[in-house]
């Protein structure tokens, strides 16, 4: 099924209005782009409710969010909620600060999420309100093992059940749930970690892929992970011995562009849970 949603994404070259971080939003349009999907980046208020209005989906993304970001956030989600458009919510960092976890406690609260995608400290953050301290990476306690897999799918799962959205909860492994069904996925590579942005483009080709297959949110959130992790074992490969992070970030884009059905289909490495 998963190459099939990469087609109709393909065919359907969605526009995709992002709320994202000045970090990596280059690489946000451009994992975008490769994919078959259109961005548009726009987070002034005065805009936001027109701009995604015309789009097919939401990606808001808490990486720099800034005092006038917050308000456009909740004028571009409740817009979406009102049309059905899927909106994907990547709370980077949360638990950091204040700031960061009362905007995402805030989102949650009155917008509805299609998809909720961070590390497990991330995810953690929102569903229990522990305060972390790693900023946007995980915490070392929060790395998904085969050991503590089963106990991940569950957390998932319940938390789907909360917040009615699908969560994606990205890392070594990578469990991705709604509140009945699990895919665990064992795609990527580790250096995939020496690139910064690749969680951000993975939450802009999730956005991408619900948006063209919005009867399918859990398989499509998935199909993503599975293309993102396949794009970082073939740009892997690609590697020479003077490459680096930033050749490894541009061959990731390249496999995504290059990315078939087939390829996504035979590369998928996932069990059911």
């Amino acid at each position: 099924m998963f190459g099939k949603l990469l087609e109709i994404l393909r065919n359907k070259s969605p526009l995709i209005h992002n709320i994202t971080n000045y970090v990596t939003a280059n690489d946000c349009a451009n994992i975008l782009i490769a994919s078959g999907a259109s961005p548009i980046m726009a987070d002034e208020k005065e805009e936001v409710e027109e701009i995604t209005s015309i789009c097919a989906g939401l990606n808001i993304n808490l990486g720099t969010i800034k005092s006038h970001t917050v308000p456009s956030m909740l004028i571009a989600g409740k817009r979406s909620n009102e049309l059905n458009h899927p909106v994907i919510l990547d709370p980077v960092g949360v638990g950091a600060s204040n700031f960061r976890n009362d905007t995402a406690n805030t989102l949650l609260s009155k917008l509805k999420f299609t998809v909720i995608r961070g590390n497990l400290s991330e995810i953690k953050t929102l569903a229990l309100g522990r305060i972390g301290s790693n900023g946007v990476d995980a915490n070392k306690k929060d790395e998904i093992t085969k050991e503590n897999l089963e106990e991940t799918v569950a957390f998932a799962k319940g938390f789907a059940k909360i917040t009615g959205s699908v969560i994606a909860i990205t890392g070594g492994i990578d469990v991705i749930a709604d509140e009945e069904k699990a895919y665990c996925i064992y795609n990527g590579n580790p250096m995939m970690c020496t690139v910064t942005g690749t969680g951000c483009q993975l939450s802009a080709l999730i956005t991408a892929f619900v948006s063209a297959n919005p009867l399918y949110p859990l398989e499509a959130a998935a199909a993503a992970v599975c293309a993102m992790g396949i794009a970082g074992e073939i740009a892997y490969k690609r590697l020479t011995s003077i490459d680096g992070n930033l050749s490894y970030r541009n061959y990731i884009i390249d496999a995504i562009y290059n990315m078939t059905p087939q390829t996504l289909k035979e590369g998928a490495k996932y069990e059911v849970r």
